[in-house]
């Protein structure tokens, strides 16, 4: 098992940026590639980025703008969102894959966090 916990959440002018973290327990992190996906509200939860060790994989609409790490020996996991833009508006989610690639799909994922809100307002 694995357990995340997310933090740095919160609301944002368009334009500005906020770091998400990704706290990991249990089994060993570095085993493990890392994801961060969004849902907004009535959509559907979608792919923001992925990270194996030094493989990144991003969606097109972050391309630019976000940028995903990780630290192996503190089993933490960062999304660095600059330039928000109000369709940023969404609850954010890290993710887990034992399946050592930089997964975009929910179903490659096995182990969720519970998700910290981000707004941006314009």
């Amino acid at each position: 098992q694995v357990q995340l916990v997310e933090s740095g959440g919160g609301l944002v002018q368009a334009g500005g940026s906020l770091r998400l973290s990704c706290a990991a327990s249990g089994r060993t992190f570095s085993n493990y590639a890392m994801g961060w996906f969004r849902q907004a509200p009535g959509k559907e939860r979608e792919f923001v980025a992925a990270i194996t060790w030094t493989s990144t994989n991003y969606a097109d609409s972050v391309k630019g703008r976000f940028t995903i790490s990780r630290d192996n020996a503190k089993n933490t996991a960062s999304l660095q969102m600059n330039s928000l833009k109000p369709e940023d508006t969404a609850v954010y989610y890290c993710a887990a894959s034992r399946t050592f690639y930089t997964n975009s799909k929910t179903y490659e994922y096995d182990y969720w966090g519970q998700g910290t809100q981000v707004t941006v307002s314009s």
